[in-house]
């Protein structure tokens, strides 16, 4: 893939994601997989990239009020030694890409809308479930290598604890949390980071911050959502068929 035009999708990526509270890590990773790099690097840079993209989404969506710490720390309690831990896991890369096209379906769905808006109405989240999900996400997002962001948010949605606003908010504080865990044990791990990521930051920064902007400014970009899932879904084909 040319360099120029991975900048540019990295830069699509993160906007569309940041537009639902989102770091983009599992776009970046289809991205990287379909340029053939390696696994050892695909993780810690997809994190790093995640830590700035989600971190931004969470400011934008805080400051206009839909940060609930109620909802957000039982899942985060749970999920940030447990992302560390997954983060230690290396797996096949065979496997790496099987399960890491199922997330990509996660991500899919998330776009196209398929868990809902939420309800008025919400109810709290229950301790003990929120600490037993936070563990098992945040384990499977340190091993893959996503803050575990696509993975909540249908949770929240779909057992009515949190609406729209509120799931990105607690989604993107969620994906920052998980990703410092997985880089932490990444690094750990002996993993390095891409030595040509510096201008994917700034994309990444970029695109997060015009996305993050128009999310939390309850502006509709429906058509561009439905385009990255098209994206993601024929990235997560193609990682499943080898």
């Amino acid at each position: 893939m040319d360099s120029t035009l991975l900048i540019i999708l990295i830069a699509f990526v993160a906007f569309a994601y940041a537009m639902v509270g989102h770091g983009g890590a599992s776009g970046y990773l289809a991205l990287m997989a379909l340029a053939g790099m390696s696994v050892v690097v695909m993780r810690p840079t997809a994190l790093v990239l995640n830590l700035f993209v989600s971190a931004i989404a969470f400011a934008q969506y805080a400051r206009t009020g839909h940060f609930k710490w109620s909802t957000f720390w039982p899942f985060a309690l749970a999920s940030i030694p447990a992302a560390w831990l997954g983060a230690h896991i290396v797996l096949d890369p065979l496997i790496y890409k099987r399960i890491l096209a199922v997330c990509l379906l996660f991500a899919v769905a998330r776009l196209f809308g398929f868990f809902g808006k939420g309800k008025d109405g919400v109810v709290p989240v229950p301790l003990a479930w929120g600490l037993l999900i936070g563990v098992v996400l945040g384990f499977v997002s340190g091993m893959i290598g996503i803050g575990g962001g696509i993975l909540l948010s249908p949770v929240l949605l779909l057992f009515n604890w949190a609406d729209m606003k509120t799931t990105a908010a607690t989604s993107a504080l969620f994906i920052f949390v998980n990703s410092a865990a997985g880089i932490v044990g990444a690094f750990g791990n002996g993993e390095t980071l891409s030595t040509e990521m510096i201008p994917w930051i700034i994309a990444a920064v970029l695109g997060g911050l015009l996305g993050s902007w128009i999310g939390a400014k309850r502006l509709n970009e429906l058509r561009l959502k439905q385009a990255l899932g098209v994206v993601l879904l024929f990235a997560s084909a193609k990682l499943m068929i080898g």
